[in-house]
């Protein structure tokens, strides 16, 4: 069984490169840039069942283990693919551990309750979807949101379809759409379940889902630099004969691997028990890598690397925006040091090493 499952594993991961790289060239980033969803791409995806890759087989899914799983979320970053299949498999993945239908098209989530602004209340036989949740991950291409609400002390998640809500178009730093989407909707009873996770998991998730984005978007740039480097001749001879450009090859190359062993952290704790110490961990080591690295990547490309025409750019300001999303390093250094202070003297080591 475990060869077979390594099988599966490899033809996801092998299918998915091979679409990516078939549909996924500059003028495509561009157009996504602009506002252009990319359907043709999204299709081939949805077809080749990787929107439901962390759903299990006998649910109608692919059934990938985590950390296979996890990969393919590496591989969408390191092709910069302008659309939102992590946030699709994640919210599959919560309606389908609830016993929901999960709809076809792109699916985004959100949360009810708190600072939020959306409330999520019985009315009757029903359910009563109303207020505000702000930038939604691509919540003007998602057919529909699953949103994670917590009422009366119980835990629920809830499919609301989006052709309902009005929608505020916003972007982040890559111009990925974040957008405000205004609810008032009444919901049947099957498309509200119980759920084993309430909206605080949701931000654990969606910062378990960034870092191993993070990791793959600097594998990307890592790549390219190397590429950049060994081809361009500067006072006849590549840049890669200089030893200045080699120390500063070596630290990209650092955070590169050390944003990979981050995102394993990640990985591990998104298809377990959703740890927060390990996303935490990895949420600020990824994300300081994000900085380091692409500002290595830049100063080593020169203008080039800032021409709209280089493809450089589609990576950059997607670890840019990554990193502050679903928490800053700040905000989960916070979280860790309140983690350790919780400690004492004997428990201290043991909490270290086990995170």
């Amino acid at each position: 069984m475990e060869a077979i499952m390594e099988d599966v594993d490899a033809i996801v991961a092998e299918t998915a490169t091979r679409l990516f790289r078939d549909h996924i060239d500059h003028r495509l980033l561009a157009e996504a840039e602009a506002g252009v969803f990319p359907l043709a791409l999204w299709g081939a995806l949805e077809e080749a069942g990787l929107t439901l890759a962390m759903i299990p087989e006998e649910a109608g899914g692919v059934g990938l283990d985590g950390l296979a799983a996890a990969n393919l979320v590496r591989l969408t970053a390191y092709h910069a693919a302008p659309l939102p299949l992590p946030e699709t498999m994640l919210a599959a993945r919560l309606l389908a551990q609830a016993g929901l239908a999960v709809p076809s098209g792109p699916l985004s989530v959100a949360v009810a309750g708190g600072e939020g602004g959306l409330t999520l209340r019985r009315v009757g036989d029903g359910w009563s979807l109303s207020g505000v949740a702000e930038r939604v991950p691509w919540g003007r291409a998602a057919g529909a949101v699953v949103v994670l609400a917590q009422v009366g002390g119980e835990r629920f998640v809830a499919l609301a379809e989006t052709s309902g809500c009005t929608i505020i178009p916003g972007t982040n730093l890559a111009l990925e759409p974040r957008d405000t989407l205004a609810f008032d909707l009444l919901l049947p009873e099957a498309q509200v379940a119980p759920s084993a996770h309430g909206p605080g998991e949701l931000k654990l998730m969606g910062a378990a889902l960034r870092s191993l984005q993070i990791a793959g978007a600097l594998d990307r740039v890592l790549d390219l630099t190397a590429t950049y480097v060994s081809e361009r001749v500067q006072f006849g001879r590549t840049l890669s004969k200089f030893q200045a450009i080699q120390q500063s090859m070596a630290v990209l190359a650092g955070q590169a691997a050390a944003a990979g062993g981050a995102a394993d952290l990640a990985a591990d704790a998104l298809s377990g028990s959703l740890n927060p110490v390990r996303i935490a961990a990895a949420k600020v080591r990824t994300g300081e890598a994000a900085g380091v690295g692409a500002g290595i990547a830049h100063q080593l490309h020169g203008a080039m690397g800032f021409s709209y025409e280089h493809t450089l750019h589609f990576h950059t300001k997607r670890l840019w925006a990554w990193r502050d999303e679903f928490g800053g390093e700040a905000e989960w250094c916070r979280a860790l040091g309140a983690q350790v202070l919780r400690q004492d003297a004997d428990s201290l080591w043991p909490f270290i090493t086990a995170a």
